[in-house]
């Protein structure tokens, strides 16, 4: 349930609702719009049954939540969320580029692949050092020795970091290295996994999986929320239908849906979605105009030579040309992108 208050309401109205909320046990999630505060009620609402909410001063009326996802749901809170990861926004009128490669395979790769995204406009750095792969047989990444690595390259570029996690012992070692934790296609429903982020409180890119549907997604989302870690931002990655030319069908459909749905941000990942590179760019262009809120695009110095998923990375020339073409698009949408 949301309480609407008043245009105008006073602050003491607002505190006074809050501690009785507090005094039978429930939580308040208050979110400050540009016309009206809403207060989000958290907790076992049967306990307001006969507490005359709608009587008391400054409010409005009472509005339930119908979605099971109620901490992600717009109805909770109407204004778009921004997340700030590392001072990068995203979820505002500027659009964010994660780039990087799929896995972190050595000092020289890493830095040579973060000085390049840079300079194209990137402003997070990606890498992977644990792999969920298919194989048991492919390369499994780097694991802490990869995160160190990571962090060198955000020494050297001044990029801030996204980096999967797959457990909670991975969930752990990254804490000390990167400033955004990934949850991949395969942990979108690992809900201790997800609880774990949320106790942490460190910004969450929660990819959708190859099954999700977007409520399931979100209420994924709900799991992160729910621990307190309101610093979520959605990734779209492609869903498997029966189509086999591409290595997922990218699903741009679910991005107004989210924006109708959830004040939550959503970037997409054209990389996985298309599984080839020379597909990555049509699919990145789209999604901006979609109105995605940024992408996250694997780049590797010589993708020929990457040790995993070498044929979906661009090189840097490509990545660059995609940056351009993207910041005329942005500028037709409404959104900016600086490279």
């Amino acid at each position: 349930m949301i309480i609407v208050m008043k245009p105008g309401s006073k602050e003491n109205e607002i505190s006074d609702i809050t501690r009785v909320l507090e005094s039978l046990g429930l939580s308040a999630h208050i979110s400050k719009g540009t016309q009206v505060t809403i207060i989000g009620v958290i907790g076992d609402k049967r306990v307001l049954r006969d507490v005359p909410l709608e009587m008391m001063p400054g409010v409005d009326k009472l509005v339930p939540i119908v979605e099971s996802y109620k901490l992600a749901s717009r109805t909770f809170k109407p204004e778009p969320s921004i997340i700030d990861v590392g001072g990068v926004k995203i979820g505002g009128r500027e659009l964010v580029m994660m780039a990087g490669p799929c896995a972190v395979e050595s000092r020289e790769q890493i830095i040579e692949a973060a000085l390049a995204v840079k300079k194209s406009g990137a402003q997070v750095l990606r890498g992977g050092a644990f792999k969920p792969r298919t194989s048991p047989y492919a390369f499994q990444g780097l694991e802490e020795e990869g995160l160190k690595l990571l962090k060198e390259a955000k020494d050297a570029s001044g990029l801030v970091t996204v980096s999967e996690v797959t457990s909670e012992r991975a969930v752990e070692i990254a804490n000390d290295y990167v400033d955004m934790f990934q949850i991949g296609a395969r942990n979108v429903q690992n809900f201790q996994l997800l609880r774990e982020v949320g106790r942490l409180k460190k910004p969450v890119l929660l990819k959708r999986g190859a099954s999700t549907t977007v409520d399931e997604w979100l209420n994924a989302a709900e799991y992160i929320i729910s621990e307190g870690n309101y610093s979520v931002v959605l990734c779209e990655r492609g869903i498997r239908t029966f189509e086999t030319a591409t290595r997922n069908t990218l699903d741009l459909g679910s991005i107004p849906v989210i924006k109708n749905s959830s004040h939550l941000p959503i970037i997409v990942d054209p990389s996985h979605a298309a599984g080839k590179s020379q597909y990555v760019p049509a699919l990145a262009k789209a999604a901006i105009a979609a109105g995605a809120d940024g992408l996250i695009v694997e780049v590797h110095p010589n993708p020929r030579c990457a040790l995993s998923d070498a044929s979906q990375q661009l090189a840097p020339d490509a990545f660059d040309a995609l940056c351009k073409d993207i910041s005329k698009i942005a500028e037709i949408v409404g959104r900016e992108f600086k490279v």
